[in-house]
């Protein structure tokens, strides 16, 4: 979810890519000597092998796993009680809810849950299921519980505001003024509202944890696959349950290996040992793109690759120094056209493009004079040293070196600081850090405050709040003027008048020059073998596999 920089396709495989690639062909099965695909043999055809990088796959505990990567994998494990469409994220869909209502004034929700639907265990899943999963993500607090905080939700009373009314009704009270629409949104989207099997988790709690250590690696839910194997960074394995609400998934199991070699994975595509594969290098994509028997398909997500700021460091406490570093030392063109092909399109406001609130781009680009002379208004005209974490893969690695060279243009010596998800990330969440590439923010919900909350909205600067799902938290930066039109624009009945809030939340963070500058808005570009069918990757990332199978040709 280690490299040093931009793998090229066109450069010959080492000796240690060769090694890399032969083990996982003895993973995935045979192929012809000439290169060409075998056919498809029984265990084949009923399994999508797929390769991906699992460096940002930490956890699948719905309430502490963060990212799409474990999103991907956790939406086939588990049910969640609404959807959107893949086509169209702003549509609701019924899940495990088969209606709902929306009442008091927009205040509370009514969610009528199907009494059909039966967990792994053989258990029916009721309604005081969900609720019991939806409180534990405050009880224990972790990251996935700032969404539910800022809708006002607190663990203190979430037993008053969550409950099972009958035994397939839950009514969810909502503690202050906001956009029902985009609570829904939330429950379709956010792998905080998957439905956990209780009985299950508990017979592993250990010490109050709520099962919190257990469900880190394992799984206890109702969806169409259960998970057999998982070993982190190396391999993860989901099997077809038998007796799913909506119909036994169509392949067998999904084999999921970790693979970050970009020419490793090309080998496997062409050779037939993989169905899919993601994180493959622009050149890769391009030439693979040409096969008859692959295919590539890119989604536009709703989250963003940025360059993040720790507001609270004495390097850039100065608004003067981060205006220097997020607007005028970031090559906003290059990184674009050098770094992001079949990665991300290039975005800088925190509302992604489609949207009524969405604005024209402000035009930020390379300006080595004027961020020259930020720094030396600033008294620090002489540069100074600092950090860069990031994930030690692409499109990260590459953008980190693109910053790291023109940040030395004005003086700025920085440091890349590469590593893992939990290293890069869990420093930003413990706001440890000076510099950050990375990718978040922008909640999956189609609203715009689903990306300004994700993105800038702070609305408690302390350590002890730890809103750690949020960047603008993470990076220690809050403003009461931005904060208040955010909120604002939430509760605004007339659309006009919310619209023209959530635009003026937009110029805000122009002027002020917070702790975070969006690069690009992220896609997701995957290589997928033609007799591969079924398979609609989700803009949200929660891609359900349980209709993919395999044709083979005639």
């Amino acid at each position: 979810m280690s490299d040093s920089a931009e793998r090229s396709g066109a450069l010959p495989l080492d000796r240690r890519h060769w090694l890399q690639a032969a083990g996982a062909l003895l993973c995935f099965g045979p192929a012809h000597a000439d290169g060409k695909a075998a056919g498809l043999e029984p265990a084949v055809a009923d399994q999508l092998r797929v390769g991906m990088s699992m460096n940002n796959l930490l956890s699948l505990d719905p309430a502490a796993a963060t990212g799409l990567d474990a999103l991907s994998v956790a939406c086939n494990l588990y049910d969640g009680l609404l959807e959107t469409d893949s086509r169209d994220p702003a549509r609701l869909r019924p899940a495990l809810a088969q209606d709902w209502q929306v009442g008091q004034g927009g205040r509370r929700l009514v969610l009528h849950l199907r009494d059909d639907v039966q967990f792994a265990s053989g258990r029916m899943l009721l309604a005081e299921h969900a609720e019991w999963s939806l409180r534990r993500v405050l009880r224990l607090n972790l990251a996935p519980a700032s969404v539910w905080k800022s809708y006002g939700f607190k663990a203190a009373q979430v037993a008053e505001q969550v409950r099972a009314i009958g035994p397939h009704t839950l009514q969810i009270d909502l503690p202050q003024a906001t956009d029902p629409t985009l609570v829904l949104m939330t429950l379709a989207t956010s792998m905080s509202a998957l439905v956990i099997d209780r009985d299950a988790v508990l017979t592993h709690e250990v010490k109050g944890d709520q099962g919190a250590a257990w469900l880190t690696t394992h799984a206890a839910g109702s969806g169409a696959f259960t998970l057999q194997t998982w070993r982190p960074k190396e391999l993860l394995i989901l099997q077809r349950r038998t007796g799913h609400w909506r119909g036994d998934a169509r392949l067998r199991r999904v084999v999921m290996r970790h693979m970050t070699e970009s020419q490793t994975l090309r080998l496997m595509l062409t050779r037939g040992d993989l169905d899919l594969a993601t994180g493959l290098s622009a050149p890769d994509v391009k030439a693979l793109a040409q096969r008859p028997d692959l295919a590539v398909e890119t989604v536009r997500r709703s989250n963003f690759y940025y360059v993040a700021l720790n507001t609270r460091h004495p390097r850039f406490v100065d608004e003067r120094v981060r205006r220097a570093v997020l607007r005028h030392l970031i090559d906003f063109d290059g990184i674009a056209g050098s770094v992001l092909a079949f990665y991300g399109q290039t975005q800088q406001r925190p509302v992604p493009p489609g949207l009524a609130a969405s604005m024209p781009s402000p035009g930020y680009r390379l300006e080595l004079e004027q961020a020259r002379q930020l720094l030396r208004e600033a008294g620090m005209a002489e540069g100074f040293e600092t950090t860069i974490r990031v994930m030690a893969e692409p499109p990260f690695t590459g953008i980190a070196t693109s910053l790291q060279a023109t940040l030395a243009q004005a003086g700025i010596r920085a440091s890349i600081l590469p590593g893992t998800g939990n290293q890069v990330y869990g420093a930003m969440r413990e706001r440890q850090f000076e510099v950050i590439v990375g990718r978040g923010g922008g909640g999956a919900e189609a609203h715009p405050h689903s990306s300004l909350r994700a993105l800038v909205y702070n609305p408690d600067n302390r350590d002890s709040a730890k809103l750690s799902n949020f960047q603008g938290w993470r990076t220690g930066y809050a403003d009461a003027t931005l904060n208040a039109l955010i909120e604002q624009a939430l509760v605004e009945p007339d659309a006009a008048r919310q619209l023209g809030l959530y635009q003026q939340a937009q110029e805000r963070v122009h002027q002020v020059v917070g702790g975070l500058q969006p690069i690009a808005l992220v896609t997701d570009t995957q290589v997928i073998r033609r007799d591969v069918k079924g398979y609609a990757g989700h803009p949200s990332g929660s891609t359900r596999l349980r209709l993919v199978h395999k044709e083979t040709p005639a």
